[in-house]
């Protein structure tokens, strides 16, 4: 017996790297022209649809998933709302003090409310004698009422609504105050 052994694959040493390369980059080429035919496939169904003839692209179709989801309506038989947060004028003020009240109650519900119902960043709840009178003691109530028009610490001025009179503001103040009474 010989004592050499025939192996065609150790004869063939040297090409073997240039095959494999040679079939990786077949492998490539070929992903690559199957990602190409894949998009042109997709992009052809798209284009051969019909979008005249889809009676979801129709107008009205188009237009009723475009439409609001709600719409305000206003009863034309309702009374017209009287004027938020309208101050009296000072004669006024001091002949029906109810109607300051009233006053400061509709400025309060409309702008102070959101904070002062749910002391938003520690704003004094409603109702809460402890709170209130202590902001009361704290700064009398002209130093109040400057505070509050101004803007203080988390309280924004006016309480962020800047468009509320100085008298408003007042009003609200004082119905605060009063809901510790």
């Amino acid at each position: 017996m010989s004592g050499t052994h025939h192996d065609p694959v150790e004869e063939n040493l040297e090409t073997h790297p240039v095959k494999l390369a040679i079939v990786v980059a077949v492998g490539a080429v070929a992903l690559i022209i199957g990602i190409i035919l894949m998009a042109q496939l997709a992009v052809g169904m798209y284009g051969a649809r019909a979008l005249k003839d889809d009676p979801a692209m129709s107008e009205v179709a188009v237009a009723k998933r475009l439409a609001p989801v709600a719409k305000v309506a206003i009863d034309p038989k309702a009374p017209a709302p009287a004027p938020a947060a309208a101050a009296p004028a000072p004669a006024a003020a001091a002949a029906a003090p109810a109607a300051a009240g009233d006053a400061g109650k509709a400025t309060y519900d409309a702008t102070c409310a959101v904070c002062h119902n749910a002391g938003v960043a520690g704003a004094p709840k409603a109702g809460d004698k402890a709170a209130l009178t202590a902001r009361l003691n704290a700064s009398k109530k002209e130093g109040l009422y400057a505070s509050v028009i101004k803007g203080k610490g988390a309280m924004p001025p006016k309480g962020g609504n800047a468009s509320l009179s100085d008298d408003a503001v007042k009003a609200a103040v004082d119905y605060l105050l009063a809901t510790a009474k």
